[in-house]
């Protein structure tokens, strides 16, 4: 039976791996990927599917390719800058293959919207010899879920599903099938030297490896024959069109008002290229029109094929100017960028210039700047406050401090008024980074410095362990200060193992971070709740005067979760209009009109911290006041 519901790319890609019958899914959590996870965990229980939260994407791509190996149908999730930490056991797994099946669903963030870059997933699998299925819809990323694992199965090799933030976070109606509790019967480990990697199996694997990629491409090939995921539509003109991923969509919606002027070619088996039918639409083109964010990958594919067939066709792309090298697409970008190649277009080709008009675009105002900003009461904002008032005391004793911060809520702690971060990189790379410039001193002389590391509580168990440990046995004179607000707050409160809960809700071990340390051989480890900014400054405090490695777990609320107890106003008779609380905290609740005393907003969630730093103690809470 089938249903018709409306669906999030990314639950759709979800319904379709449980079609599928997966069995086993791991990942660890990152937007746009976040709701494929979630989704399948939700219904875990129900369909007997074992769904867990890794402590990061290597890990959670080797725990599935333990199940994998054992026969089982496994998924993977992660966003494009986790593939960066799974590629270590990927680039290897690419040589060795899987005897069940593997898929990997990685979201790519054109934008970027939040991520550190905009990296090219397709690229990626065309490094790594690893085919990639580019989904344009939520109804065509629920079908190539399908269509990845029976492909996996197939070639018993990893096949990566990528999407982009506009395909993972897109709605629409999308044609389901009813899913069935999956079967427990998985075949189990066979011990075989295949799944032993050393030179002498990798010398033997890669002949297969790249004979496989001319198998995948014939199977595209058919898949292009069974289904639309490649298609063509023919204009009467001799300009072409090639787009991939939601770049076909708007391609399709800037010249439906000219659909004769143009032949289209949707790609959605990327890689390896399917040349079959690209050499099918290329037969009659002229002229070559590239739409795709990000990498020129589809241009190059099409660029080398072109000059492999001696094909007399000019191709118009980013690599040569008409379309953006970066950044997210939308329909007025492609307008832009296929009036641009049409000017070339009709120079070069006359006899098309009667065949190609300009396209009008829509005047449509642009959206306003919204920076993105700590949220009211977060405790985040207490402790960067608390560091910048100890590292106010050093600096009088002629310290200067740097501040690291790491990948989370907590990146915030850079925008003004606190200023409080000072490098980051990628998740973990705070401890590593300050523990690298702690040991610069020796170069820097008369300019003395303590190194401060920020790190979330999911971040820590992420990538931090590692690096402490490094950074303690390297003698690093550092200061890590864990925020543990006790979820992984940024991409939508997952569990970690902090929490003592996992994926599906199941009770487990807590790992105390503060115990984690202390193992890690940190002298100085200190745990405080953030509410009481005083204790807060003097706990910093002492932290940075320890010389070598010292850690403070600072314990509080994400108000995402747990709001606090009351709200907060302002006493207009006590109030100095020091503007204390609006220039030095930032906070998104206090409204400060010019002339007039700082207003508190209905969006408070009464942490408390501007009225501990109110110098008049003229902010209270509401209830006091009544």
């Amino acid at each position: 039976m089938t249903s018709k519901r409306i669906l999030m790319g990314n639950e759709a890609i979800a319904f379709g791996a449980m079609k599928a019958g997966v069995q086993i899914a791991s990942g660890y959590p990152g937007t746009p990927s976040t709701e494929v996870m979630e989704t399948i965990a939700s219904h875990a229980n129900k369909y007997g599917i074992y769904a867990e939260w890794a402590t990061n994407e290597k890990v959670a791509l080797e725990t599935a390719v333990g199940a994998a190996y054992s026969g089982a149908n496994t998924m993977v999730t992660m966003k494009q800058v986790g593939l960066n930490v799974a590629s270590d056991p990927l680039m290897s797994l690419s040589y060795i293959g899987v005897k069940g099946s593997l898929v990997i669903l990685v979201s790519d963030d054109p934008g970027p919207h939040s991520s550190q870059t905009e990296q090219d997933t397709r690229a990626f699998g065309h490094f790594s010899n690893i085919p990639v299925l580019d989904p344009s819809t939520p109804q065509e990323a629920y079908d190539m879920t399908k269509l990845a694992f029976k492909l996996s199965h197939e070639m018993e090799i990893p096949v990566i599903l990528r999407t982009t933030t506009r395909v993972s976070h897109g709605c629409a109606d999308v044609i389901t099938e009813d899913i069935y509790p999956v079967s427990r019967d998985i075949e189990g480990f066979v011990k075989d030297p295949r799944w032993t990697i050393f030179p002498k199996l990798t010398a033997q694997r890669h002949p297969w490896l790249e004979e496989l990629q001319v198998r995948l491409s014939d199977r595209f090939s058919e898949y292009f024959q069974e289904n639309s995921f490649n298609s063509i539509s023919k204009g009467n003109s001799k300009i072409g069109i090639v787009a991939s991923g939601v770049s076909y969509l708007y391609a399709k919606e800037a010249i439906k008002d000219h659909s004769e002027t143009f032949s289209l070619f949707k790609v959605g088996t990327v890689h390896p290229f399917p040349e079959k039918a690209a050499l099918e639409f290329l037969g009659h083109i002229k002229a070559l029109i590239v739409i795709e964010e990000l990498d020129p990958y589809l241009e190059e594919q099409l660029l080398q094929l072109i000059g492999k067939h001696h094909l007399d066709v000019n191709v118009h792309g980013k690599k040569n100017g008409h379309f953006p090298v970066s950044g997210e697409y939308n329909v007025d970008v492609v307008i832009d960028g296929v009036n641009s190649s049409l000017k070339i277009i009709n120079t070069d080709v006359p006899s098309l210039s009667h065949s190609s008009p300009a396209i009008n675009k829509e005047n449509v105002p642009p959206l306003p700047i919204r920076p993105p900003t700590l949220c009211a009461g977060c405790m985040h904002r207490t402790v960067f406050y608390a560091f910048k008032k100890a590292a106010g005391k050093l600096k009088a004793e002629k310290i200067n401090t740097i501040f690291s911060g790491d990948i989370g809520c907590y990146t915030l702690g850079n925008a003004k008024p606190l200023n409080m971060v000072d490098t980051c990189l990628c998740m973990g790379a705070g401890i590593s980074i300050a523990a690298g410039l702690s040991h610069t001193h020796d170069y820097q002389e008369g300019n003395k410095a303590k190194q401060v590391a920020f790190i979330g509580d999911s971040t820590f168990f992420h990538s931090g362990v590692a690096a402490i440990i490094s950074a303690v046995y390297n003698n690093a004179d550092i200061t890590l200060a864990v925020l543990d607000n006790r979820t992984t707050a940024m991409t939508g409160h997952q569990p970690h193992p902090g929490i003592g809960l996992t994926a599906t809700g199941v009770s487990t071990k807590i790992i105390d971070i503060a115990d984690v340390l202390k193992s890690c051989g940190v002298d100085l480890v200190e745990t405080i709740d953030a509410d009481d900014l005083g204790e807060c400054i003097d706990i910093a405090k002492r932290a940075m005067d320890f010389e070598g490695p010292s850690a403070v777990v600072f314990k509080g609320k994400c108000v995402g979760i747990t709001k606090g107890d009351g709200q907060y106003v302002v006493d207009e008779d006590k109030c100095t209009r020091c503007r204390i609380c609006v220039s030095q905290l930032g906070c998104p609740a206090i409204f400060s009109p010019s002339n007039k005393p700082p207003a508190i907003q209905d969006n408070c969630t009464g942490c408390g911290l501007c009225a501990q730093v109110c110098p008049s103690d003229a902010i209270v809470l509401k209830e006091d006041r009544q």
